[in-house]
């Protein structure tokens, strides 16, 4: 790894020492094919530049950290500059002192590469509405996360009235193999779901997206229970010929059971963040299913 510590520097002097950088160790930036900037703070900047770093390994990057620090102090930018660290791009850590904490935009408009779609992700605090904030109007995609918010459910219910075509959610991401594996159970017939429930540790914001996901597909009323979790614990739907369930025992498999068949064991890991990343990495289109979910979040009573 080649690191490069710049202190009280400019965007452009960063952006002529990633030239230089680059040319060292023989990493092109037409490689790249995507920027990826993080915002967060110094208390979570370590674990969230690690997932994404990890994450990008199948999509070349330059990842920009944005780390406003205090407001009080003169302002002036430091940085600190990776390549060839676990991502096979680059990494740069963009510390923001005084006024330069309100002008995150200004900063990194001369760092993000020509003609590179941008993914914005908040991995803990995030704006009411994310494409409308100053660093989020970059973003194709816009990745926020409920489950960091104080009250996540309540965050759940927010994303709606900022959202913006491109926005998306971790606490949707991470049931992307509870709705493939529900879809799955219903490839034979196995009668009219009546109602159902999904089951959850409090204040879990996953399975109300779950719930109101699987409502919509099925019909049905799908109601939200509490369990000692970890996580999404269960769904279970009830039929006229009897019960569709999902039971997660461990974090890595789960029982399938469907009427008049044997139990199943299946494969329902919890997955690292950066795993979540990659997945939204992967897609920079609008996610119009999210979008239907978190509209119907607004009407749902089964919280």
């Amino acid at each position: 790894m080649t690191s490069f510590l710049m202190g009280s520097t400019t965007a452009s002097e960063i952006a002529a020492q990633l030239t230089r950088l680059r040319h060292q160790v023989g990493a092109p930036a037409v490689g790249m094919v995507l920027t990826v900037v993080v915002v967060c703070d110094e208390s979570n900047q370590y674990d969230a530049v690690r997932a994404v770093s990890e994450a990008s390994r199948e999509h070349p990057s330059r990842i920009l950290a944005v780390i406003p620090r205090e407001r009080e102090e003169a302002t002036r930018l430091d940085a600190e500059i990776r390549v060839g660290e676990l991502t096979t791009g680059e990494v740069v850590l963009l510390r923001l002192y005084g006024e330069l904490t309100e002008h995150a935009d200004s900063v990194l408009a001369p760092l993000l590469l020509t003609d590179i779609p941008v993914v914005v992700w908040w991995p803990g605090d995030a704006p009411h509405a994310p494409g409308k904030d100053p660093v989020g109007v970059y973003g194709q995609r816009r990745v926020t996360d409920a489950r960091s918010a104080p009250d996540s459910v309540a965050a759940i219910k927010s994303r709606i009235h900022g959202y913006t075509p491109g926005d998306t959610d971790l606490a949707w991401t991470r049931i992307t193999p509870w709705r493939s594996l529900l879809a799955a159970a219903f490839d034979q017939p196995v009668g009219k779901v009546l109602d159902g429930y999904v089951e959850a540790e409090p204040g879990h914001p996953s399975a109300r997206l779950l719930a109101v996901w699987l409502s919509g597909k099925l019909d049905a009323p799908i109601h939200v229970t509490e369990s000692k979790g970890p996580g999404l614990t269960a769904v279970r739907l009830r039929t006229r010929d009897g019960e569709v369930a999902v039971e997660r025992h461990d974090s890595r498999t789960a029982t399938l059971k469907r009427p008049g068949q044997p139990d199943r064991q299946v494969a329902l890991a919890r997955r690292p963040t950066s795993d979540l990343l990659a997945e939204e990495l992967r897609r920079l289109d609008p996610d119009e299913v999210y979008e239907e979910t978190i509209r119907g979040v607004a009407g749902y009573d089964g919280f």
